[in-house]
């Protein structure tokens, strides 16, 4: 055997481990996944071939077509909502301070919270009746019902303004987990301050001695230097949105009340998979959120390619 092949089967003798692992956790899983869903499975009996009908169950299924609903609105409100404030918060956290260290502790320490207890913490906070964020907003709401009933009053008589149920009102459930997503994004924060320490310093005293004011400086320095990165935690949020399972499942249950209303895509999935034992189905809709993801990511990817500024060419 020469040296060269030698070489070239300790390597493998190396290697072989991962490449094993990989077979074995992910192309086998991955394989399978689309096998059964194109069949009657319910992991305790044989799978049965039956075509494209899991698909077609879900397109006439209305509970699919609803939680893809919910998901795509959570996602809608909580991408560029959690992206404006992060960035915003990053962007607090990079100026030159003292204390700053602790500020950036104290912002960062949220995401740092186990998500069982952040759900328990977030239903005492939110309860409609006893929670903190209502016994706050109510005295807030006092004042501006007396003002709007000063204001409008002769035309739309008193006006009393109450704080939502978040956790009992089908229209306040999203809204309320959306709030939950902005105040848990310490990580994406990270990020965002990560690069913008990275932004050239040379740049900004080219602006300043241009005579460009704060505003000027973020639109045309800040915004550009950091655009690779605004881009990746995009995709990090679109992947991550439409795969809210956690928080919703332990604060709402498995039905996603009231109403349907937290019912997300990949709750759905799970209760096809593990309650239901309907694994073919469960396999298909993956694949469905994985073509989704897909074009989401690339449709992303294509149109970034003339706002986003790589500084390397």
């Amino acid at each position: 055997m020469t040296a060269k092949r030698r070489e070239f089967w300790t390597a493998m003798a190396f290697v072989s481990p991962w490449i094993i692992g990989f077979l074995i956790f992910m192309v086998y899983p991955l394989s399978a996944s689309i096998y059964y869903s194109f069949c009657d499975y319910s992991v305790l009996r044989s799978p049965i071939w039956i075509g494209f009908q899991n698909y077609t169950d879900l397109v006439r299924d209305n509970l699919f077509w609803t939680s893809l609903e919910n998901t795509f609105i959570f996602a809608m409100l909580a991408l560029p909502l959690g992206t404006f404030v992060c960035l915003s918060l990053a962007m607090l956290l990079n100026m030159k301070v003292r204390f700053m260290s602790v500020y950036r502790t104290i912002f960062f320490l949220p995401s740092l919270v186990p998500t069982v207890a952040m759900a328990v913490l977030w239903l005492w906070i939110l309860n409609g009746d006893l929670g903190v964020l209502n016994q706050a907003l109510r005295p807030i709401l006092s004042v501006v019902s007396i003002v709007l009933t000063h204001l409008l009053g002769p035309i739309l008589g008193p006006i009393r303004l109450k704080p939502p149920n978040w956790l009992s009102d089908p229209g306040w459930t999203k809204p309320a987990l959306v709030l939950l997503s902005v105040w848990s994004g310490g990580n994406t924060m990270v990020i965002y301050l990560a690069g913008l320490q990275d932004v050239p310093r040379q740049l900004y005293e080219a602006a300043d001695l241009d005579g460009a004011g704060w505003w000027a400086r973020t639109l045309h320095v800040t915004l550009p230097m950091l655009s690779p990165v605004i881009l990746f935690n995009v995709i990090m949020g679109i992947i991550g949105s439409l795969q809210v399972f956690t928080l919703p499942y332990i604060m709402f249950g498995s039905g996603g009340a009231p109403a349907n209303s937290t019912y997300f895509y990949v709750m759905y999935l799970f209760d096809n998979a593990f309650i239901y034992h309907k694994m073919g189905l469960a396999c298909a809709m993956g694949w469905i959120m994985f073509v989704i993801i897909m074009v989401l990511t690339l449709a992303s990817l294509r149109a970034s390619r003339r706002h986003v500024h790589y500084s390397g060419g």
